[in-house]
């Protein structure tokens, strides 16, 4: 059984525009891919049932509310098999947004935001570093984010 659900291009377009503005009422986005009203509904409930559409989320620029420092920081544990216990560990930090399990260099990778480079510091040593898990951790900080975005939904597959 496949895990992955098959869209046309409706689906695509609808899911497009949701990325583009995921707060644009179904009415607008009907009129601009020619359907009803009532389709766009459907198909937004068929794909959130289908786990397609997790939901809304509003994009924050953290630099206005003065967390202007954002940092990547790449984790290497003591083993893989403490992934869990770290995750655990890590999910209770509000100071991180991200954290991807990679391979290559690092166990994982951790996006953190704070108020500045001092915040930064205190949080990478108070916090991150003294988890027994983490064996090493190597942070770089972002400059500049000069490209934010969703990807665009794939184009349906052909049979």
């Amino acid at each position: 059984m496949s895990d992955s659900y098959e869209i046309d291009k409706v689906d695509r377009d609808i899911l497009n525009h949701l990325l583009e503005d995921s707060r644009r009422p179904f009415q607008e986005i009907a009129k601009d891919l020619i359907v009803s009203g009532g389709t766009i509904h459907v198909r937004v409930n068929k794909m959130k049932d289908a786990g397609v559409l997790k939901g809304s989320r509003a994009i924050v620029d953290f630099n206005k509310l003065g967390l202007e420092v954002v940092a990547f920081v790449g984790v290497n544990l003591v083993s893989a098999g403490v992934y869990p216990i770290a995750l655990e560990k890590l999910k209770k930090f509000s100071q991180i947004t991200e954290v991807h399990y990679t391979t290559g260099t690092y166990s994982m990778f951790v996006k953190i935001v704070a108020r500045s480079t001092r915040e930064l510091h205190t949080f990478l040593i108070e916090k991150l570093q003294s988890i027994p898990e983490i064996q090493s951790t190597e942070t770089l900080i972002s400059l500049d984010n000069p490209v934010l975005r969703d990807p665009e939904v794939p184009e349906p597959t052909k049979e």
